[in-house]
């Protein structure tokens, strides 16, 4: 297993949060998580935008930016309260992992 498939999740969870502020694009997302210290190529965070949209959590449309088609993705009722849930868990399950600091 590689250290990346660890923060897999946090990624999805990410996405979800910054959907439920705003549409989302792949490129913003690759940017936003950069200024995170992660460093995801297209090849793995599209595959994830599209199994968060299968799944029901995003939807997504098209639109023209500076000539080019952009999909745009926004959290759905599903993903809204989804990400409510995570982040319950998240807090109580790092809650432990900072115990100690």
């Amino acid at each position: 297993m590689k250290d990346a498939d660890l923060y897999g999740g946090l990624v999805r969870l990410h996405i979800l949060h910054h959907a439920s502020r705003e549409p989302v694009f792949g490129l913003g997302i690759i940017e936003e998580l950069g200024r995170h210290g992660y460093k995801l190529s297209a090849g793995t965070l599209y595959p994830m935008l599209h199994s968060l949209e299968q799944a029901g959590y995003l939807r997504s449309s098209t639109r023209v930016v500076v000539g080019k088609m952009r999909r745009n993705y926004r959290i759905t009722a599903k993903g809204r309260k989804t990400l409510a849930a995570a982040k319950e868990k998240v807090t109580e399950l790092f809650g432990e992992l900072f115990e100690d600091a």
